[in-house]
């Protein structure tokens, strides 16, 4: 039995094993300039997991000039406020297609940032019906309803056909947006009008999954001059078929990475969903954490004041382990460790209080239920790494420091009677926390995966242990 995994998809192909994590306080972007490409005939289909913040997912077109909002472009991104859409800025005559338009609120809501959602926005202006020049699709559901404009004219050029670029995860038309999100099987298709069904299907339990290419009910996909198909499979930084941007339709169109390096390609997928920290959850009101490189980074915000916030999942069997590196400042009030799931998180001290279990820095002590022991299990210093091992079978919990066990078997049969969440508490903005659930968000120096060959860890995964990702909570959960 495993914490459920709202929108979490899973499969049993294992195709999809990469993917692109983007933190847009690090500028990043992969870039291909057009050659002559299709201005009113295209594909495009992604895989995104969202991480809570505003994130730029595609702009195609270009740019007039340096002024911010000076150009032709299609715009695709998720708002402030959680909401899809699409924009057009300024387009060559007679192209307007702001008929999703993000800016006005008009899209789907979409905050589920546990969840992969697949995307799939496929133009046609040549199309006799106006509805039919414009195709988007969520999780293989054809979006409708969202109109606030017009629809393209028919025949209309979207883009221009000469200095024209495809940019992932930075926009034409205000530079300073930036993608913040994990990016899996991203098609670009020149020429072609594709609905969901080359790209997905829905398995026997109704849920939307990837397919391999040819393999979907709609056939064999055909790229196009400019067509490319990212897996992210290398973690070069060059434009070429070692780079994170390599393409792998044949067409050689690989992509030129800016501000990416190898430590974003990462295993977390819509084929093998990974734990990460929740923002949706735990006391973050008024921005009390900040989230950062796909929610496995965190730095409290209100100095002197007892802020907690939990994971993505949650167990009720099994054995588990994950790490936390704590970076910057001065080490202070930390506490890190599990609490009950069907306890909240949010109201005053209520996490400090019942149903928890956690490794106290200060003074190195085991806190439980409010209460700490006797002993001193010892105390960190800033850059190393804290490993913990949840054993739901047995209801122990024991906690490593840089790889040596602190406290071993500690009983949580007090603590937790129904989900264990991993949970982390702070009163200081001076630690930042860097937890690893297996696609760490620090360098590895080593490499441990777990014993299903999943993660990626510092120090050795004990025997019997697994990180906390969808395809081992449905073998070991």
């Amino acid at each position: 039995m495993v914490f459920p995994i709202v929108g979490g998809n899973q499969s049993t192909g294992d195709f999809v094993t990469n993917s692109l994590r983007l933190n847009d306080d690090d500028s990043p972007s992969l870039s291909l300039d057009l050659s002559s490409p299709n201005t009113d005939k295209f594909t495009l289909s992604m895989w995104v997991k969202m991480t809570g913040a505003r994130t730029q997912l595609t702009a195609l077109g270009k740019r007039l000039t340096g002024e911010a909002g000076d150009n032709r472009s299609i715009d695709i991104e998720q708002n402030a406020n959680g909401r899809l859409g699409i924009s057009a800025y300024n387009g060559v005559a007679d192209s307007n297609v702001a008929a999703y338009n993000s800016n006005t609120g008009a899209g789907p809501l979409l905050r589920d940032t546990s969840a992969w959602y697949h995307f799939v926005y496929a133009f046609d202006t040549g199309q006799g019906t106006a509805g039919n020049r414009l195709k988007w699709y969520v999780n293989g559901v054809l979006q409708s309803g969202y109109n606030t404009t017009t629809t393209p004219s028919q025949n209309a050029d979207l883009f221009d056909s000469s200095g024209s670029m495809i940019r992932i995860g930075r926009a034409l038309n205000t530079e300073s947006n930036y993608g913040d999100m994990y990016l899996a099987q991203y098609y670009y298709v020149d020429g072609q009008q594709y609905d969901h069904t080359y790209f997905g299907e829905f398995n026997d339990n109704g849920v939307w999954i990837p397919v391999e290419n040819g393999k979907g009910a709609g056939g064999a996909i055909t790229f196009g001059t400019n067509g490319f198909y990212l897996e992210f499979k290398e973690t070069g930084t060059s434009a070429n078929a070692s780079g994170i941007g390599a393409d792998t339709s044949g067409n050689d169109k690989h992509l030129t990475p800016a501000n990416l390096t190898a430590i974003d390609v990462v295993t977390d997928t819509p084929q093998n969903n990974f734990c990460t920290v929740n923002p949706l959850g735990g006391t973050n009101s008024s921005g009390k954490w900040t989230f950062s490189e796909g929610n496995t980074q965190i730095q409290q915000n209100n100095n002197g004041s007892w802020r907690a916030t939990g994971s993505t999942m949650a167990v009720a069997n099994g054995k588990w382990y994950w790490e936390i590196e704590f970076d910057a400042g001065t080490m202070t009030e930390i506490f890190v460790g599990v609490h009950d799931s069907e306890v909240s998180l949010e109201g005053t001290n209520r996490w400090v209080t019942g149903s928890t279990l956690f490794y106290n820095h200060n003074g190195g002590e085991i806190r439980q239920d409010g209460t700490d022991t006797t002993n001193d299990y010892g105390v960190l210093t800033a850059g190393d790494i804290l490993g913990i091992a949840l054993n739901m079978d047995d209801n122990q919990i024991t906690f490593y420091d840089n790889g040596s066990a602190i406290a071993s078997n500690f009983s949580l049969s007090s603590s937790i009677t129904g989900f264990a969440m991993p949970t982390f508490l702070s009163d200081s903005s001076d630690i930042v926390y860097k937890v690893n659930f297996g696609n760490a968000p620090f360098s590895i120096s080593s490499g441990n995966s777990d014993g299903a060959g999943f993660g990626n860890f510092e120090y050795a995964v004990p025997s019997g242990y697994y990180s906390l990702c969808t395809k081992n909570l449905a073998e070991f959960g």
